[in-house]
């Protein structure tokens, strides 16, 4: 309950890929005492109203080129309900600190004197492409990964380091990115048999895996109609894959790339 004189806090939590069945029990128990819960599109929402019985819930969702709360607005509500005396709950997707802002949110809560902790998450780089089936790193084949964000192109710079680090890439909300990505690593000398994978809504009834290879992976995906969100997987390690999905579209074999809908 909120009230006049008491101190209000904010607890970051990480929600995961979306599915409830992967949220932390610490997380679990931050919502059950939670007053207000802030909540992305991403994070498990669909139960939320049981998650959080006692709560107010406030969708702050961003969906692409659509933000109807802006960042600033977010963390102003973080600060204003916990100076108020509640206790917030802000509910992300994957975890706060991958690509998630939680650095931003807590800085924030710091500089109003509000209370803050974080609870980690899972985070999609590594959950969804388990669930399609790909291991990110494996003996032989690939002994280190890196995770990239895809909300705009790298530079030159980082395009060749990453073609000459080796192992795996992982790119984060890179559907509108991936011909940048494509070519700008295959320019920095990537082979473009490299094998690779989209995995489109990872954990949900309707995920989906787009196999192709570098050379190819433009066209692909343009004919699969690939959409966001969508975890893109870049390495040996994805011919590693196992059926994880109810659809997958292509098929890597020899480093080519063959389209067929499945």
């Amino acid at each position: 309950m909120t009230g006049a004189g008491r101190r209000g806090s904010v607890t970051l939590i990480g929600g995961g890929p979306g599915t409830e069945e992967l949220l932390t029990l610490a997380g679990a128990a931050a919502l059950r005492d939670a007053d207000v819960v802030l909540f992305d599109r991403l994070a498990p929402h669909a139960t939320l109203a049981t998650l959080a019985p006692n709560a107010e819930l406030i969708d702050v969702g961003k969906r692409p080129h659509h933000h109807p709360v802006s960042q600033s607005d977010i963390e102003d509500l973080l600060v204003a309900h916990a100076l108020a005396g509640a206790n917030v709950a802000r509910l992300k997707g994957g975890d706060p600190y991958v690509f998630g802002r939680g650095g931003e949110e807590v800085a924030a809560c710091r500089r109003a004197g509000v209370p803050v902790r974080v609870i980690p998450g899972v985070t999609s780089a590594i959950s969804v492409p388990a669930a399609a089936g790909i291991p990110l790193t494996h003996r032989g084949v690939s002994k280190l990964f890196t995770v990239v964000s895809g909300h705009e192109p790298l530079t030159e710079v980082e395009y060749r380091s990453l073609a000459g680090l080796g192992g795996t890439i992982v790119v984060l909300m890179g559907v509108g990115t991936l011909p940048a990505t494509s070519y700008g690593l295959q320019r920095e000398g990537m082979s473009p048999r490299m094998p690779v994978a989209i995995v489109e809504r990872g954990y949900s009834p309707r995920q989906r895996t787009t196999f192709a290879d570098l050379g190819t992976v433009v066209e692909v995906a343009a004919q699969a109609a690939v959409s966001s969100p969508a975890v893109l997987v870049i390495g040996e390690v994805v011919r590693l894959a196992h059926e994880g999905d109810a659809e997958a579209i292509g098929v890597v074999r020899d480093g080519a790339a063959h389209a067929a809908a499945g």
